[in-house]
């Protein structure tokens, strides 16, 4: 049944037009605002009911178009899309700024021993596996047994470039040092993706027309929307493990401030809360959500097989990217 009811709003698509990147990022600016993590789980379930009770043609008293569309909000930034649970506070939309902004300050701050590096890269990939659990999409063919080889493979990349280039950075500017942190995670997310995704590689993922007819499954297409998850994320993180460091190499020259150990690891947390705030949203719009691809650039055999069944009249296909996080 479309989500479409007695005042005429449809909440099965998103308010803003998605096909534009500032349509995407106030989408995401909404359901990713980290003030929805605190809010109290009745009006979580509230907010369920609104939505559920709407969509299924029950549409409730008194309810104007502004409050259903905070209500769906709300409802997208805390409820698994396709079992419609309630998620862990952890694997949430609105819990992803407070979440990265302690680990990625814990990341930068411990940096200088191979101990140090090697826990916070551990607590890094450890809650990333968490994230990505909880928000597993529920007809994904891939098994907790490759989730838990994605995990191991990918804090393992981390925990080798990490503990690498710290060792190298002792001969380094202390700059570069700041940096590693960054390094491991980029490297941890080339690795951890598409090894997380890897059945969307071996088998391909679904790939439709634009109202949503199946056409088949395309590897090429699973390619593309893998490296776009893997730009996304990359993009994230960087403006606050690359600029926050060097902020802090300036202010470490400043005697004051070395003196004042005590400020370096609130004052990194808030710093890379600022740029999370922002980067969030934006890395999650930077591409469609349904992501799309010419046949001409499909396998042969698919682009044969579209052919016979559509003639000319199918030039373009559409898939699921899937969600851009964690860091």
């Amino acid at each position: 049944m479309s989500d479409i009811s007695s005042i005429g709003v449809d909440i099965s698509s998103p308010k803003w037009d998605q096909s534009t990147f500032f349509g995407r990022l106030r989408h995401f600016a909404a359901i990713t605002d980290m003030r929805k993590s605190i809010v109290s789980a009745t009006e979580l379930e509230k907010a369920k009911a609104i939505v559920t009770g709407y969509s299924s043609g029950n549409c409730p008293p008194r309810i104007t178009e502004d409050k259903l569309w905070q209500a769906k909000h709300l409802y997208d930034s805390a409820f698994h899309p396709d079992t419609g649970e309630r998620m862990n506070l952890f694997g949430r939309m609105s819990f992803q700024v407070p979440s990265g902004m302690t680990i990625i300050s814990l990341l930068l701050q411990f940096y200088k021993t191979p101990g140090q590096v090697a826990l916070m890269q551990w607590l890094n990939q450890s809650f990333n596996a968490l994230v990505n659990f909880t928000n597993r999409n529920a007809a994904s063919e891939t098994t907790t047994r490759q989730m838990m080889f994605a995990y191991v493979t990918a804090t393992s990349t981390a925990l080798g470039v990490a503990l690498g280039l710290n060792a190298y950075s002792k001969q380094a500017p202390t700059i570069v040092a700041r940096c590693v942190p960054f390094a491991a995670v980029a490297a941890a997310n080339v690795v951890n993706i598409p090894l997380s995704r890897q059945s969307e590689l071996l088998h391909g993922v679904t790939i439709t027309t634009e109202d949503g007819k199946v056409l088949g499954k395309s590897k090429k297409c699973a390619q593309k929307g893998i490296s776009q998850v893997v730009i996304s994320r990359v993009t994230m993180a960087a403006p606050g493990m690359v600029f926050l460091p060097m902020v802090m190499e300036h202010l470490n020259k400043k005697a004051w401030f070395r003196r004042m150990t005590w400020t370096h690891l609130p004052i990194q947390t808030i710093g890379v809360g600022v740029f999370l705030t922002f980067m969030v949203p934006t890395a999650c719009s930077i591409f469609p959500q349904k992501a799309s691809m010419d046949v001409s650039k499909l396998e042969h055999d698919l682009q044969k097989t579209i052919g016979e069944h559509n003639g000319n009249s199918v030039q373009k296909v559409y898939f699921n990217k899937a969600k851009v996080f964690k860091i």
